[in-house]
Parts: C-alpha cells; structure tokens; sequence
C-alpha cells in the first residue's frame, strides 16, 4: 500500500496488493486492485490472469476464460492463463483446445512435468491413450518421485490392456505415497481383473473404509460407480458412491452457466383428437461395434412409428461398423452429436422437444451425463448400459423388471422402478443371428483344444467378474465330475496363469482349465454350444454373455444376490421359461445342481432341448414384443407427467386397455 501511495503509476505494487488481498479474503477489494492495474497498462498479463483466476473459482467460466484469453494474447511467456484455459475447454469436452494450451506452455518449459500429466489426461480422455502414455513417460523421467504421474500412467496402462505394466506402475506410486486413495482403488481393481487374490479381504476392507471416510467428508469416491457394482460391498454404499458422481456431473453442468430448460407442456399426446406422436430420445456413446448396439440394434427403428417419434444422440464418431450403420439407417433421427460441447446437445435436446430421454450409458466409458444433469427434457430415464443406481436427482426412472431389481430392494435404488414384463434386458438375436438355430454347428471342440471326450463346464464372463468363493464352488465341481474341464477366456491373457495356480491350489489339474482367445460376436455365439454348461458368476452376472449362451442353446446354473447386477442372468433364465431349472438359492445348491446335471446326462439333454426349442417363442428373444412393452412404460411415465403427479413405481402390463402402447 505505501508503494501504491507513493507512487500511484506503480503498477506491480497494484498487482501485487491484489493478491495479498485475495489472500485475505477480501474479493471484491482484490478485483479493484487487478482493474486498477489495468488501467495503468491494459495489457498486463497477471492482473489479467488473476482476474480470470477469481471468476474462476466463482464458477464464471467464460468471464474467465475471456481474462486468460487476454493475458495470453499480451504475452508468449506467461503458463498459468494457458494451464486455467485448458481446465476449462477440458470441462467443456473441448479436448483439442486444451491439449493445444497444454502443449503451448510445454513449448515455453519442456521440463514441466504437470503440463505433461494434464496434456496426458486430456489426451487419455480423448481416447488417445498411446499418446498420454508417452507424456506420463516422459513426465516420470523428469521427476521420478512424481507420484502422480506413475498413478496415471498406471491407469493409461490398464486402459490400453497392459494389466501387468499397471499394477507395477499403482505399486510404484504407492511406494511415493502410501496414502494415495485413488491408486488403492485402482490397483485393487486392477489386481482383480486378473485374478490376482492375494490380500483381497484385507483390500476390500481397506477401500470400504477408505469410500466411507471420503463420502463422510463430501469426496468424490475413488471407487468409481461402474466397479462397485461388481464388488462385494453394501448396495447402500455403492448407491452413496452413484449419488456422489450424479453430483459430481450436476458441478460440470453448472459450469456451463446454462439457464434452466423450458419444457414440453404436460398434454396428452393424443390430446383434443390431434395425431401426435410421443417424442422419445436416446443419448449414447455406444452406437457401434459394442455390447449395447449388438443387443439394441433393431430396438430403434422398431418402435411404433405412427405413435413414437425416436431421435438417437451419438456421444461417439461414426467407427464405420454395420452396426453403427444400421442403427443410423433405421432411427428415423440420428444426430451425430459427438463434437459438440455438452451445453449445445442438451440445447438441441431440448430444442427437439424431447419428452422422454434416455440414458444408455449411465456411469460407463463416453458417458456424458451433465447432459441430463442440466435437465433438457421433463422425464429422464436409465436404461440398459449400467446395471445399477445412478444415484441421480435428476433420473426419475430405471427400467428394470420384477426380477432383476424386486420391490423389497427399491430402498438401494435412486429412480423409480419401471418394472417391464419377463425381462428387461433386450437383444437382437432374433433378428441378426438366425443362422444360430440351424442343427449342425460349424465349429469343433478341436478347434480350439477342448477335448472331444469330456464333459465341458464353461465360463465366458470377463476375468474381473470371478471371486475365490466362486472359483472354489467350481473347483469342487470339477473335481466331483469325472473326465471334465473347465473352459474359460483370455478376458484378458495375463490372468491365464494366476487361473491356473489357483486350480492348482485347490487340488485341481491346470490343464483342467482351458483358455482360449475372445472371438469375434458370431463365432463367439455359435461356439458356445461346444460346451456342455455355463457357469455364472454371482458377484457380477453374465449379462449380455448370458444371452448369447442362451441364445446358443446352453444352459447355465446362476446364483443371483441383492445388487441387480447379480440378478440380471437369472432374469434372462426366467424370461426362456426354464429358469427354475437354471437359478438356484445358495452356494451349495450351486455346486449340487452343476453336479446333478453334468452326471445326469438325460436330465442335461432334456434342458438343452427344450431350452432349443423355446427360443423363437419365448419372451426373452422376442424383440417387438419387448419394443412394444417398452413403448407402453414411456406412454405411462408420459401420462403420470401430465396428471401433475410426481415420478413414481409401476410394473408394465401387456394389456392395451391399461397400458396402451399408443396413447
């Protein structure tokens, strides 16, 4: 201050008062200050900086950026504005603005090891993982006691498939610093997926505490919502972990600055005798060569066009698939959405007039949920991509069915449960993969070094699913059948080893324990009839797995628990008609009727036949009449929404009178 007295033209002295008052907490006297010295020179990169930096953390993010973007434009030499640009365009889903910033201040310090680990984020969020690899490289080799730097190229590791390369990365992160939330969870995560069980109770008890203590004190838990469904922790916790990143993406939203939407007026779609139609839109990353579009592919063109109009937002690039095709082809709207920013979509959402929106990705890869979070349509819905609670204020439904996600279990659940008839978990098989049905099948066990002679138990579940309560029951079932095998896949390959020393442990041969290598989806189908009996998995179901071996004519034997993702296999076993001959209760009736049937061979034969024969008539395989059910529970959720009533449970009926499909 006695220099700014002394000498009014002083224009540090203002800058640097600036600080030392917003240091203090005194904002509004501290933006004086920065105004002040921009008076004196308009072009003085760190009042400049400064000011943008308190918009900022006032979550004004374009009076910010215009602040950083005027600094830069005085100066060549200045990080800061250009690191703060890039954490904007980053929230923004503008990767390529950021990665630009980013590499601009590494061209002003090549040794600046965070420019490098925030280049390599955003590089890895933007699907360029090879590349983010390279900078979490470069940026341990600069500063090898960067703890952060090993923990995230730890995780571009196990994103790019190189499991072993990760575990030693999260290791050697956790060596730097042993209280390291994120690198715990991770490397636990990471551990399972290859089977590697050692310590696995005292690490599963590590990370409960560790997510308790973090959502105690408002953190984002390490534990991301899409791995708690999988792990063996209380629903009611994995339900405070969904709320927490539904409020994480309602904090992206919010930076956008958007207004709140006006919504379509709740009337009757068939309203004072007008034709309209019930506009209904689906927003996905997953059009493509994916799970997801594999098993919905025809549900989009196959709704009742004269009553629903279908409007797809593609979050992901056309990957030139017959897939993403197909889909593009027979939605009567398909919008490519996936470069714009997350504020333009939800705009056009709502522009479109969307009356109910869907959200096909929940908390999974491409995701972009602050879209719902800003509300652009009046009824949001989840569906099908996460088996689980999203934890969403903002989601008013899950559709589900009766099974899958029970009354009793409403309390571990956000939304209100849509229950739809049989099974909620659609496929395409009827459609796409007919040739499936016919007698002879065109694959040998020889063909992929299974024995002709013996009895094939079977599993095609990803390797993380597996848990050594699981692999024990399995082993004892082995072990009780003479001249069997277990077949399971190289989901991924560096498991295949740790698999076998398992067996081995537990009296079992490893050569008992077939991997083979992922097929591509048809062969994959068609081959699974090699086998005699799928195993599921109770922790983490066979979902779309579980299909496809039935669709193959297999039998499984499942074991469903509390949380929906443990209880989708047997809902698709119900929805053949069989399921009783499939789902057992208890961990012991699991290895008994494994048994029964694989030593019983007429019993087997009979459930394969008729699990054969049931499948161009039973309700699982039976897509319009699914799509149907489903248009039914969106004219339902539509017709709540107009009677002033909030959102609220209810189970879909296959009656017109109650339940029309059209009105």
């Amino acid at each position: 201050m006695q220099a700014i007295l002394c000498d009014s033209r002083f224009v540090e002295a203002y800058n640097n008062m600036g600080n030392a008052l917003k240091d203090a907490g005194r904002v509004e006297e501290a933006i004086n200050c920065f105004q002040s010295c921009l008076v004196l020179q308009a072009n003085h990169p760190q009042a400049l900086t400064n000011l943008g930096n308190i918009y900022m953390e006032w979550n004004m993010i374009s009076t910010a950026a215009s602040f950083y973007k005027a600094a830069i434009a005085v100066t060549s030499g200045l990080s800061s504005p250009l690191n703060n640009l890039a954490v904007i365009y980053k929230q923004q889903g503008s990767y390529a603005d950021a990665i630009a910033c980013y590499t601009e201040v590494l061209r002003i310090d090549p040794t600046a090891a965070d420019a490098l680990v925030n280049r390599g984020n955003t590089f890895k969020e933007f699907g360029r993982v090879a590349e983010a690899i390279q900078d979490y490289i470069q940026a341990v080799t600069i500063r090898p006691n960067m703890a952060e730097a090993h923990a995230n190229l730890a995780s571009a590791y196990k994103d790019s498939g190189h499991q072993e390369a990760a575990i030693a990365s999260y290791k050697q992160a956790l060596c730097l610093r042993p209280d390291f939330p994120e690198v715990t969870c991770n490397l636990l995560h990471t551990l399972q997926s290859v089977c590697d069980w050692e310590n696995r109770d005292t690490m599963f008890r590590e990370v409960e505490e560790i997510i308790r203590r973090q959502i105690k004190m408002s953190l984002l838990p390490s534990v991301q919502p899409f791995h708690a469904i999988a792990y063996p922790i209380d629903p009611l916790l994995a339900l405070e972990i969904s709320r927490k990143y539904a409020i994480q993406c309602s904090l992206i939203a919010s930076r956008f600055g958007l207004p709140p939407f006006v919504h379509p007026p709740p009337l009757p779609v068939k309203a004072e005798g007008k034709h309209a139609r019930l506009r209904v839109g689906y927003v996905s990353s997953d059009f493509g060569n994916h799970p997801l579009s594999h098993l919905m592919g025809s549900v989009f063109g196959m709704h009742d066009r004269d009553n629903v109009e279908v409007f797809c937002y593609a979050l992901s690039q056309n990957d030139g698939t017959e897939w993403r095709q197909r889909i593009q082809a027979e939605a009567e709207h398909f919008i490519d959405v996936s470069a714009m920013t997350s504020d333009v979509i939800a705009k056009m959402i709502n522009e479109d007039k969307i009356q109910v929106l869907i959200n096909l990705n929940g908390y999974t890869k491409g995701a972009r949920n602050e879209i719902f979070a800003m509300q652009p349509a009046p009824i949001q819905v989840s569906y099908m991509g996460f088996p689980g609670t999203t934890g969403a204020s903002y989601i008013d439904y899950l559709v589900t069915d009766e099974f899958v996600s029970p009354t009793r279990y409403a309390h571990i659940y956000s939304e209100k449960l849509v229950h739809l008839p049989h099974c909620y978990f659609v496929n395409d098989y009827k459609q796409k993969n007919c040739d499936v049905l016919g007698p002879v099948c065109p694959h040998e066990r020889s063909d992929y070094g299974l024995p002709k002679d013996k009895f094939i138990f079977a599993c095609f579940n990803q390797l993380y699913k597996m848990d050594p309560e699981i692999f024990d029951t399995w082993c004892n079932i082995v072990k009780r059948v003479p001249n069997s095998v277990l077949w399971l896949l190289r989901f991924p390959a560096t498991g295949e080893m740790r698999v076998k020393a398992h067996a081995a442990a537990r009296g079992v041969s490893p050569d008992q324990i077939i991997f083979t290598d992922v097929a591509m989806k048809h062969e994959h189908i068609r081959r699974s009839e090699l086998a005699d009996l799928f195993l599921d998995t109770p922790l983490c179901n066979a979902h779309t797995t579980g299909t496809d071996i039935l669709w193959a004519g297999l039998p499984m034997i499942t074991l469903p628990l509390e949380k929906m993702a443990t209880r989708v296999a047997g809902s698709l076993c119900l929805a053949t008609g069989l399921g009783d001959e499939m789902i057992v209760s208890s961990t012991k009736e699991y290895e008994d009727r494994a048994v029964e049937l694989a030593t019983n061979p007429a019993k087997l034969q009979a459930l394969t036949n008729k699990l054969k024969e049931v499948r161009l008539t039973c309700p699982l395989f039976d897509t319009a009449r699914w799509v149907r059910n489903l248009d039914r529970a969106y004219f339902k959720m539509w017709n709540i929404y107009c009677s002033g009533r909030h959102p609220e449970p209810f189970k879909v009926k296959e009656d017109d009178s109650e339940f029309p499909y059209d009105r």
